[in-house]
């Protein structure tokens, strides 16, 4: 017998999306007797090939069941937020440090979202429960302890679209938030400030060795935390990090008696990393805050009232009334009522929608001053905004380009630097250059100049601040990657049904051939259309449905990707689709003449077949978006060299539309893999090809550009998983602004980089030279790293670039007057 060809659900519990247990898992079935071969299908799922004369379907899960029950028991895995990370130099010895605790198998460290992502093991897959339990609890109490000896804090709650239903989450939850804990490094450094000041004041009152005594306390509350974190990283990671560096360097200044100063350096840096993790935390909140939004409790009906109950104990079908004021609790349908709704939260719309009954509305958008009835279309933790959630935690895991290259920078700087200020120190008194007190601190003022948190911090602070400020916008950017690469886009296909085109198209005349009357043609077509997808399909249905005209059940129902559908009624064949699905059939000749003239005014065309046979065409149209050739006019102006119309429909069809929009070309009458092949072409001529179409029907294209754009997402869970840029709403005039977005933030990143390698350069000749003392090298690495965290910060804020588009859509406008 041939391999059979199947989808299994993969259960892994709490780790069900790790990609390491569904690696266990497929490596470990693939030695099951029968399968041919095992890949993956998706995050919850495998695609086996078996053979049927060796195992059953059955026996393959049952066999997956046990072996990811196995693997569940064995590998543990949470994502908990900490506290207290302000840099990338952070997170990566947070990273180092867990990876190293006996016990731990993989460990990522999120620097945008603050979040710590764990697999930790505890015993074997047939260890005994209670032993592997105790084990899970005593790596947990590890890992916490490890994060908390280099400085950090794990906190709660969670943040949205994550787990911390384990061990190292209780704990955090059971030491609670506490000011003190909290606070403390704020306390700290107010407490060695006032030291300081004493210290400074008795030095100016003559009080003997009182300054000093002040000087150390000052240094001894206020590096304390930096002290114990740098020692604590060196045991755990073996390498320096910024905490060593600044400790060495105060250690060094009290050395050679420079109290003082030491005293300095330890104020001055922490009071630069408490407003730098306030800045920090600023852009973080700019992508987090807006998902946390969705409300707790709905309003459920039940026997002819309301009762308060949880979200999470809805189901799809449920109903649910939402008061004026309330934000709604689930994905569904408006079955009742009449309210303005703000969802800005998921469509960056400015403006609130008026939902009629049958209307989607979506979880965690605000209702206004009416009162609706919805009913419940997407069970909770499956909604927009759910999903919303997850794909922004993955856009804070990704890294761009130009974070990688600064991670890789920054892993071989530090080292580079300890050795550096270390030769600085001892061979220029060794060749007779001056006395070794003048290059030791010459060596010291090295060491605090040349931390890199300015360099590490100067891309992370940029790309979230940009993602935040796209998210807000309704345009959900899948990670920095995507971002660099919009703005390098020099060319943009664009599909033309429901992206171009309203994407409502309506039948507008339908041709029966003799013998047959429009009401037959139009029932057959949408009987055999009412199981497609495509938006050609469901004007087709509404037609009939506006008609009144009953649909018969059909058989053998298939799609020929690409031309049409056929299927089986009352045992005869019947077919819809393209003139080209139709060349075997009789009467095609005859229905040449509607065809052409329905095309020859723009119609798209599709003809019904029956037994062989051509019975009618049908002519549908749909009208250009409002606000496309605006939109087309913004990227031609924002730099985008060629546009591009991508249509599956005739050529007259689709030059008429792509006229209306303003395209530069137009391609028409292509099948998906001629979407591909088209895109694949855009892409060595211009290089940096964005593909924009509706996610699901365009995804081979979506896939083969260099930037998949998917519009209208929020009611599309497909688009917002699989596209690389997701336009939650349906305005196009978003794709300009993106770009914008995205070469201002390519421009701010370069101009951190540059920043903060130009004031360590400044610094470091200052420094050769005799003039910069121990305290300016911190000013100079605390300003830079502040700097460059402020100027990040600005892309969050909307006045420059809501200004300069709209100052070229002025000029577009002045220009095209002046062509008129």
């Amino acid at each position: 017998m041939a391999t059979q060809t199947a989808d299994i659900p993969v259960e892994l519990g709490a780790g069900g999306d790790c990609g390491e247990c569904a690696e266990r898992l497929r490596a470990a079935l693939a030695h099951h007797r029968g399968l041919v071969g095992v890949e993956p299908a998706g995050p919850a799922a495998l695609r086996v090939a078996y053979d049927p004369d060796l195992c059953s379907l059955s026996c393959v899960t049952e066999a997956a069941d046990a072996i990811g029950s196995g693997l569940t028991r064995r590998f543990h895995h949470e994502v908990v937020p900490i506290e207290g990370m302000d840099c990338y130099d952070c997170a990566q010895t947070i990273e180092r440090a867990v990876g190293r605790v006996e016990g731990v198998t993989s460990c990522s460290v999120n620097f945008a979202a603050a979040r710590l992502r764990v697999e930790y093991e505890s015993g074997g897959a047939t260890a005994d429960p209670a032993a592997a339990n105790h084990d899970r609890y005593a790596v947990a109490a590890r890992i916490r302890s490890q994060v908390e000896r280099l400085g950090y804090r794990l906190a709660t709650p969670a943040p949205v679209g994550t787990r911390t239903s384990g061990p190292i989450g209780e704990a955090a939850a059971a030491a609670g938030e506490g000011f003190l804990p909290r606070y403390r490094h704020e306390l700290d450094t107010a407490v060695a400030a006032l030291l300081l000041l004493a210290g400074v004041a008795a030095s100016a009152a003559g009080l003997g060795v009182a300054p000093v005594a002040l000087y150390v306390s000052a240094i001894a509350v206020g590096g304390r935390s930096v002290a114990r974190s740098g020692i604590a990283a060196l045991r755990a990671t073996h390498r320096p990090d910024i905490n060593l560096l600044m400790t060495l360097a105060v250690i060094g200044a009290g050395a050679i008696g420079a109290w003082l100063e030491a005293a300095l350096v330890v104020v001055l840096f922490s009071v630069g990393e408490a407003l730098e993790h306030r800045a920090v935390e600023r852009a973080r909140r700019s992508l987090g805050d807006v998902l946390t939004l969705a409300p707790e409790t709905a309003n459920l009906r039940r026997g002819g009232g309301t009762v308060e109950v949880a979200v999470a104990d809805l189901v799809v079908g449920d109903e649910v009334v939402v008061k004026p004021g309330e934000r709604i609790p689930a994905d569904g349908l408006v079955v009742d009522g009449a309210s303005a709704v703000d969802q800005a939260l998921i469509t960056g719309e400015s403006g609130p929608v008026d939902p009629a009954p049958g209307d989607e509305v979506f979880a965690g958008t605000l209702n206004g001053e009416g009162r609706l009835g919805a009913r419940v279309g997407r069970a909770p933790g499956d909604t927009t905004l759910d999903r919303i959630a997850r794909a922004v935690a993955e856009a804070q895991a990704q890294k761009s380009p130009a974070e990688r290259w600064v991670d890789r920078f920054a892993h071989v700087y530090t080292p580079l630097v300890l050795v550096v200020a270390a030769v600085t120190a001892v061979v220029p008194p060794l060749l007779g250059a001056g006395s070794f007190a003048d290059w030791v601190y010459r060596g010291l003022a090295f060491l605090i100049l040349a931390c890199p948190c300015a360099l590490v911090i100067s891309t992370p602070v940029s790309v979230v601040s940009a993602l935040g400020r796209a998210s807000a916008a309704g345009v959900l950017v899948k990670g920095g990657a995507h971002l660099e690469t919009a703005a390098s886009v020099r060319a943009v296909a664009f599909d033309k049904t429901g992206t171009l085109t309203a994407g409502h198209p309506q039948v507008v005349e339908v041709v029966a051939m003799p013998g047959r009357t429009a009401d037959d043609v139009l029932a057959r077509a949408a009987s055999l259309e009412a199981a497609s997808e495509h938006p050609l399909a469901r004007a087709v249905v509404d037609a009939a449905a506006r008609a009144g005209l009953p649909l018969a059940a059909v058989e053998g129902f298939a799609a020929r990707r690409g031309f049409g559908v056929e299927g089986a009624l009352g045992g005869r064949r019947v077919r819809v689709g393209k003139p080209g699905l139709f060349e075997d059939h009789d009467g095609l000749h005859e229905a040449s003449a509607a065809v052409g003239r329905l095309e020859s005014e723009g119609r798209t065309v599709a003809l019904v077949g029956e037994a062989g046979r051509v019975i009618g065409v049908i002519a549908l149209s749909d009208t250009v978006r409002p606000g496309a050739a605006e939109a087309v006019a913004a990227l031609e102006r924002a730099g985008v060299e060629r546009t591009v119309m991508l249509t599956g429909d005739h050529r007259a069809a689709g030059a008429a539309v792509g006229a209306a929009a303003g395209v530069d070309e137009v391609r028409a009458e292509l099948l998906p893999e001629d979407k591909v092949a088209a895109v694949a072409d855009l892409q060595a001529a211009y290089g940096t090809v964005a593909m924009v179409g509706d996610g699901v029907n365009d995804a081979p294209a979506l896939a083969r550009s260099s930037l998949g754009i998917a519009m209208g997402s929020a009611g599309s869970p497909t688009a917002i998983e699989t596209a690389d840029i997701a336009l939650m709403g349906d305005d196009l005039a978003k794709l300009a602004e993106l770009i914008h977005l995205a070469r201002w933030t390519r421009s701010v990143v370069r101009q951190n980089i540059s920043l903060s390698l130009a004031v360590k350069a400044v610094a470091a000749v200052a420094n050769l030279v005799g003039y910069l003392p121990l305290w300016v090298a911190v000013v100079a690495d605390v300003g830079a790293t502040l700097v460059v965290v402020a100027n990040g910060l600005r892309l969050l804020r909307t006045g420059p670039l809501a200004g300069r588009l709209r100052a070229e859509a002025m000029l577009g406008g002045r220009r095209g007057q002046g062509r008129a």
